[in-house]
Parts: C-alpha cells; structure tokens; sequence
C-alpha cells in the first residue's frame, strides 16, 4: 500500500531550505490599523514548526 500525502497540510505548509517547516502566521489578515507596527512586522514571515510537531508533519508528507 503507498502512502498517500495529506492534501491539507500540503496546502499549509512551506519546507524550507535546511528542511524546517513554515506555517502561516495568524492574526495578520484584517482589522490591521488596531494593531502595532511591532506586531505586524513580527507575525510578517510565517511561524517556524517546533521539533515535536516538526516530526507530526513529516509523518503527514511522506514524500518530502
């Protein structure tokens, strides 16, 4: 039996160049002008995945 990819997860996530996992980050999509520049700036890039759920998406994406 191949194992299959998780179409969800593969929409969500990014790989980066050394093999970490991107998500979006939330809080960034609307009502902007109540927020800090601070703030913003910070949830501008994605949020790096920690190791123990770094490896619940690797078991998601077989084929990476």
């Amino acid at each position: 039996m191949t194992l299959k990819t998780r179409k969800g997860v593969k929409k969500r996530v990014k790989v980066t160049w050394k093999g970490k996992f991107k998500l979006g980050q939330s809080w960034n999509k609307h009502l902007l002008s109540n927020k800090s520049k601070k703030s913003k700036t910070r949830n501008k890039y994605g949020l790096v995945v920690s190791g123990s759920e770094n490896k619940k998406i690797r078991e998601q994406l077989p084929h990476l």
